[in-house]
């Protein structure tokens, strides 16, 4: 009888430890160095004295003219006052008294002046060179004007960029081109990593951080140069020229900052692929000399877009990270200085030996000397013809996809393939061969290839497989996974790739997150983290992340509502997640769950306009109108220029039938973000209720030219020009 109650209480035993839900570990503070400080930056001039012949090099360099403020030595755009002509706009560009502008004229509408406070770009690339033109805003952001230079079309053209808008690509300025269809009007993009605005990260100058000021209650953007300088390479220079001129350099191993040289090719690549690749957002305000991984994820921009294919090469926009696919990599240590010299920006052998140009052989021979000795038995083409050079088959230059054909904008291939013509157009790449032999279809061509080189090298394994399972196999708390894919998850659960790593445990965690055996998995994980708990939590969190914004997207919040949970399990304080949880809410109609997000989002950063309008806009639909425009102005308090505050205190008023009490805030948000569609429709509602229905006829057209599609706003602005006969 013991015997058989000794049995159930085991058994009872196990019920009980099945239910148990094991905790993850909390968060270990993230262990890091002395953090570079903008302070510590002194510019590339600081370097001169003492690297005379480096610093002239740069000078010249495309690093060193990559951009700066406005001179006619800088500007290579006409800025002559010959007019730059839209089907709805004319753009005049001018310089007068050492100040260059754009006038931009609209049929009713006043001429706005944009200054140009800063230049990005060149036009230096062979394969399509490009200048873009920064204007410092009044809320202390810097942000791209729409007009951009292409240098090499037919001796020069303007552009914009309508890939947010009517999505076709780069396309030259044109009578046939509405103003609005340029995804940067009115100008939108920023410097620096803000998450408020499209941003271009920190690459476009030297030392770009951008950062919201609460007690200013403005951002403010700085940066050492539009140049690239060299601290941007080798870190914070203060201490090496601290240590130079007090004549200690050179008595230690220390010299106050580290050597490049010496660097292995992970650490080498990643210094060029602070700006040269595709990157996320771990957290904002990266200066060179700290950690990349700190900062930014290199795997996770895959997600969603999936901007490489997976062979590595590009799919829609990308860098030169698709090295880091390419054989050479791979299998040997090149790295990108053994080709570029990271002074001169010249070409190089791998010892270090200057080379003519960019198409010369000895990039390639150097480590494979054999091709070297007879090069036409091995490319099957004269010597010295195109055909017959290296790059003109391992590094073809290949037009950047999502910018379209109109604007030439090709990078050399760094994935340095094996031309395969009939898996290069399978894949929709144009392979090395037929840009040269373009009425060869690519069948004839990959029989030639065969003929010339019998079986080819495999191409290496699909890259990618993890992100694509993740993304489209998984879904939250899945009843079951196949023991082999656990255990494939959680090997690579094992990896030094610390995304692959944060993949695939954020695989396990999204699908089989409550399975007890899975669960004290993931804890043993992330207690055994130790100094890396920090960055691959981030990149976990924001994979889930990535998966629940996309459930919101598809209008499924209760998927959504899931997996912001499990984001929060790995960074319970994380802001963004919990405001964006209580959007989910929010979705659900569940106002008082959302409202709760907001704030401990709120509490986590109190610098969110958004949390607080979002909790208005909560607060309104409870019916406390009240409440919700009093969140709206405490957005307000925190950043007078957040548009979106503006626009929802208008359309409380609208609605309360305060029509002239709605439109001065409703032009206040439709001055700050022109193209916020909403507020000009809701201003015509306004004036029309005042009996202005010529303005209204205005501000409908205006919202129409961002929001062509809407159809109640185009009935009424029909219905007004009947009434008044289009006066």
């Amino acid at each position: 009888m013991g015997s058989i109650r000794a049995a159930a209480v085991f058994a009872l035993a196990l019920v009980g430890c099945k239910r148990e839900r094991v905790p993850f570990p909390p968060s270990q503070p993230a262990s890091r160095t002395a953090e570079p400080r903008a302070a510590d930056f002194l510019g590339a001039e600081a370097c001169a004295t003492c690297h005379a012949a480096q610093y002239a090099a740069w000078r010249r360099s495309t690093h060193g003219r990559a951009g700066g403020k406005p001179a006619p030595g800088v500007v290579i755009a006409p800025f002559n006052g010959v007019p730059i002509r839209f089907a709805d706009a004319v753009v005049t560009a001018t310089a007068a008294g050492g100040e260059y502008r754009f006038t931009v004229l609209r049929e009713g509408s006043p001429a706005v002046v944009l200054r140009i406070d800063g230049v990005i770009g060149g036009g230096h690339m062979v394969g399509g060179g490009t200048q873009g033109f920064v204007s410092r805003f009044a809320d202390g952001t810097v942000r791209f004007l729409p007009f951009e230079f292409a240098r090499h079309e037919g001796g020069g053209v303007w552009f914009c960029n309508t890939n947010s808008r009517s999505k076709r690509g780069w396309i030259p300025i044109t009578r046939t081109v509405r103003l609005a269809e340029c995804g940067d009007w009115p100008p939108v993009r920023v410097l620096g990593d803000v998450a408020r605005y499209a941003n271009c990260q920190a690459c476009h100058g030297s030392q770009i951080v951008a950062r919201f000021d609460s007690t200013q209650r403005r951002y403010e953007t700085r940066f050492t140069a539009l140049s690239i300088n060299c601290e941007s390479c080798h870190g914070p220079g203060r201490r090496h020229v601290e240590l130079a001129r007090a004549g200690k350099i050179g008595r230690s191993a220390d010299i106050g900052m580290r050597s490049l040289a010496t660097l292995d090719k992970d650490a080498s690549l990643g210094i060029c692929f602070q700006c040269h690749a595709l990157k996320d957002v771990l957290e904002a305000g990266y200066l060179p000399g700290r950690p990349l991984a700190e900062s930014y994820s290199l795997g996770l921009p895959q997600l969603g877009e999936h901007p490489l294919l997976p062979d590595g090469r590009v799919r829609t926009f990308a860098y030169q990270e698709t090295q880091a696919y390419s054989d050479c990599y791979r299998n040997g240590s090149m790295k990108c200085v053994d080709c570029h010299d990271p002074h001169s920006q010249g070409y190089r052998d791998v010892n270090g030996t200057p080379l003519p140009d960019r198409f010369s052989d000895g990039q390639c021979t150097s480590c494979h000397p054999s091709k070297a000795d007879h090069p036409e038995s091995h490319t099957h083409h004269r010597a010295g013809s195109a055909g017959g050079r290296c790059v003109a088959c391992h590094m073809p230059y290949l037009q950047e996809p999502e910018v379209g054909r109109a604007i030439r904008y090709a990078r050399s291939d760094h994935t340095i393939p094996i031309p395969r013509p009939a898996a290069d157009e399978a894949e929709g790449v144009t392979s090395a061969c037929r840009q040269c032999h373009v009425a060869e279809t690519p069948d004839r061509l990959e029989t030639q290839v065969r003929a010339w080189y019998g079986t080819l090298k495999p191409p290496a394994p699909r890259e990618f497989a993890l992100t694509e399972f993740f993304e489209d196999s998984l879904e939250p708390d899945m009843p079951s996974l196949s023991k082999d894919v656990v255990q494939r998850l959680e090997g690579l659960a094992q990896s030094n790739d610390l995304d692959e790593r944060a993949l695939a445990l954020a695989s396990l965690h999204f699908a089989r997150g409550e399975d007890p055996w899975v669960r004290r998995f993931l804890a043993g994980e992330i207690a055994h983290l130790d100094s890396l708990d920090d960055v691959v939590r981030k990149r976990w969190s924001i994979a889930l992340g990535f998966v629940a914004d996309r459930y919101r997207q598809r209008g499924d919040p209760g998927r959504a509502i899931a997996t912001y949970r499990k984001a929060l399990e790995i960074r319970p304080n994380e802001a963004r997640v919990l405001l964006n949880l209580g959007l989910a809410f929010a979705d659900a109609g569940d106002f008082a769950n959302a409202i709760e997000r907001y704030r401990r989002s709120l509490a986590a950063d109190p610098a969110q306009p958004l949390a607080h309008v979002n909790w208005g806009i909560a607060l309104e639909a409870l019916g406390d109108t009240a409440g919700a425009v009093a969140e709206f102005r405490r957005a307000l308090a925190v950043d007078p220029n957040e548009p979106l505050a503006y626009f929802n205190i208008g359309v409380v008023g609208l609605a309360r039938g305060a029509s002239r009490e709605a439109l001065e805030p409703l032009a206040r948000a439709a001055a700050l973000d022109p193209g916020l569609a909403p507020a000009h429709f809701a201003l015509a509602q306004g004036y029309l209720l005042a009996g202005d229905a010529r303005a209204a006829t205005r501000e409908l057209r205006l919202g129409l030219d961002f929001d062509p599609d809407n159809a109640a706003a185009r009935q009424l602005l029909e219905q007004i020009e009947r009434a008044t006969g289009g006066r």
